[in-house]
């Protein structure tokens, strides 16, 4: 049973995820539990796996799980918090290879889901990368990604679409609008 500030945060982030979803080309953000305390977060933009050949290359589709803990709001703990999903064989210095861990970096407390969603998504489009052999949790990738500097990032589109709020009105020649 959540208390009533972690469900009022909860609900808050139910909403923001539905709000992301419909402004979004890349990413859907579905809820579940009740109240949703876990998000399948599915992307949508070009991100590196490595092939059965060893060859790394371009993918289309990438899942992380996201879960809040009861003890969220006071305790940050990434390693409960994001799981990579899938595919199993992406390439990124800051996903762990062949296990659900990512690293998004210092998270603190009550993170907003929004915020991890854009620091997973800039993971996976390589607009995010750890360079550090000592930092990274695939040192090969790292390895890779310093010799490859060209090949990033891989998606520049934003994660969320530029709002086209364009209004047609009659403007008089002084400058004011016209009654409607």
């Amino acid at each position: 049973m959540h208390d009533p500030i972690m469900t009022s945060f909860l609900q808050r982030q139910r909403e923001e995820a539905a709000t992301l979803t419909r402004n979004s080309d890349l990413v859907e953000i579905s809820a579940h539990g009740s109240p949703a305390d876990r998000f399948l977060v599915r992307f949508t933009c070009r991100g590196l796996v490595r092939a059965a050949d060893g060859a790394i290359v371009e993918a289309g589709e990438f899942f992380v799980g996201i879960t809040f803990h009861e003890d969220y709001l006071r305790v940050a703990a990434p390693w409960r918090t994001v799981t990579w999903l899938a595919p199993h064989n992406v390439w990124h210095p800051n996903i762990a290879p062949g296990v659900q861990f990512i690293c998004v970096g210092r998270m603190a407390p009550g993170t907003d889901l929004i915020d991890l969603v854009h620091q997973c998504y800039e993971i996976v489009t390589w607009n995010k990368v750890t360079m550090r052999e000592d930092d990274a949790l695939n040192h090969a990738a790292c390895e890779w990604a310093r010799r490859n500097r060209g090949r990033f990032p891989v998606d520049t589109r934003p994660l969320k679409r530029r709002a086209l709020a364009i209004e047609a009105r009659d403007v008089s020649p002084g400058g004011a609008h016209a009654p409607a």
